[in-house]
């Protein structure tokens, strides 16, 4: 005998629907700078910048280590450094279909490996200041971390890196009566 509590047929039915809000205008907007996204690449270029430094009024900075240290400081300034102008002027909500998530999640978490790298190497050296550079280049390292897990968790949700995307998700249930069998 059948159980007269559980429906005989059952259907579910998931629409999901995505709209992109995005303003293609090339704007200043300074606000990009105050959220946490801004905050960090504004310290990544803080920190390649003054790491450069350190090694460079060294007088071991013709040293291979400090040659290694000077390319990641100057190619994560100069590719954070272009992002941010980037998003200050909205280039990055311009061209929305380009997977801009995901190109800053793979740089950022290159270079969290490169300066791992680079900060060991400048520690070990027994230089003052190749010391104070690792002690820089730790910290960006950390901060490179920081910033490939929040975009990583923004790929995984699905966000844009500029602009809106609102997804609706409506779900319907239909059950038919159940017939007493006799």
């Amino acid at each position: 005998m059948a159980d007269p509590g559980f429906p005989g047929q059952h259907t579910t039915t998931t629409t999901v629907t995505s709209n992109t809000t995005v303003q293609t205008n090339v704007r200043y907007d300074p606000i990009y700078i105050r959220t946490l996204p801004g905050i960090l690449k504004a310290a990544q270029i803080i920190l390649n910048l003054l790491g450069f430094i350190c090694i460079e009024v060294s007088a071991f900075s013709y040293h291979s280590r400090g040659s290694y240290f000077i390319f990641c400081s100057m190619t994560g300034f100069w590719f954070t450094g272009i992002l941010l102008l980037f998003y200050l002027f909205h280039i990055i909500e311009k061209f929305y279909r380009i997977p801009w998530l995901k190109i800053e999640f793979g740089f950022c978490a290159v270079w969290t490996v490169l300066y791992l790298i680079a900060s060991c190497l400048a520690a070990t050296l027994g230089v003052e200041a190749f010391a104070v550079a690792a002690f820089f280049g730790f910290c960006a390292m950390i901060v490179y971390a920081a910033d490939a897990y929040f975009k990583l968790r923004a790929v995984q949700s699905g966000q844009l890196a500029q602009g809106e995307r609102v997804i609706n998700k409506q779900t319907a249930t239909a059950t038919s009566p159940t017939t007493p069998h006799y």
